[in-house]
């Protein structure tokens, strides 16, 4: 009885540590350009990534590398759920405007 007990709260604790993990991030787009230039992450951890376009337009933020495409309403916002990544630099752009919103997401 007492193993079982164990065992379940150890199961019970972990939850909340699995969900601590994940890294919240903010970009922006405004006047067709994402800021800041560039955003950082730790390597191996799920990212919770929000964009807010403060521009009129919509844009359409767009990543092959991070494996998403979506188009963001002018003045509205979307988060992006991404898997956890390895080390290096993701590109994701803005699709409509792809000559001025262009950045990378760097994962240490």
């Amino acid at each position: 009885m007492k193993l079982g007990v164990l065992i379940v709260f150890g199961l019970l604790s972990a939850i909340p540590a699995a969900h601590a993990q994940e890294v919240s991030l903010q970009l922006s787009i405004s006047n067709h350009r994402f800021q800041p230039a560039e955003i950082r992450a730790p390597a191996g951890r799920p990212i919770n990534l929000k964009v807010i376009n403060a521009d009129a337009t919509p844009e359409e933020f767009e990543s092959k590398d991070l494996r998403v495409e979506r188009v963001i309403p002018g003045k509205g916002q979307t988060i992006f759920k991404l898997r956890p990544l390895q080390p290096g630099r993701y590109r994701f752009f803005g699709d409509f405007n792809e000559a001025t919103a262009n950045r990378f997401l760097v994962v240490e």
